[in-house]
Order: structure tokens, then C-alpha cells, then sequence
């Protein structure tokens, strides 16, 4: 079943995903990650991080509209010092 461009636009833009960002440890960059898609980005401050991470997921559910969201869950956890 071919879908329309417009369909994948539709979709894009009702779909509410999760954005995880946090310093790179090698560079001053920040990286952006979306768990339920898998994509990923960077950018110089949060507000590039996100909007490349937004046009790099886009981009990727244009290439692969079927692509199941997966259910993702934001936890904390505390580790007990060695």
C-alpha cells in the first residue's frame, strides 16, 4: 500500500514523542534522542538539539511511515555508591 505524502505529514503532526537530551561527554554539543522512534540528533544548544531531532525524525518516518511507535516510560533510579 503506497501512502500519500500528505498521510505522513498527517501522522508526523499528530504524533506526540519523547525527546531525551543530554551533553556530549566528548564534545560541548548536546545530543537529542527519540526513544520510541530511535532517531537522533545534536545540536549546539536544547532548542537545535530539538529542532534537528524533529527534521531528522520527519525525515526518517518519510522514508519509513510504517514504523511502529514504541511505548517508551521516563524513570528514575538511584545506584548505591561502590
Amino acid at each position: 500500500m503506497r501512502v500519500a505524502f500528505w498521510q505522513i505529514i498527517w501522522q508526523i503532526s499528530s504524533m506526540k514523542l519523547t525527546a531525551v537530551i543530554y551533553p556530549d561527554s566528548e564534545t560541548d554539543w548536546l545530543v537529542a534522542e527519540c526513544p520510541e522512534i530511535g532517531t537522533a540528533s545534536q545540536g549546539k544548544t536544547e532548542e537545535e538539539a530539538l529542532a534537528n531531532l524533529r527534521e531528522a525524525t520527519e525525515l526518517y518516518l518519510e522514508s519509513f511511515p510504517h514504523a511502529l511507535k514504541k511505548e517508551s516510560a521516563i524513570r528514575s533510579f538511584e545506584l548505591a555508591h561502590a
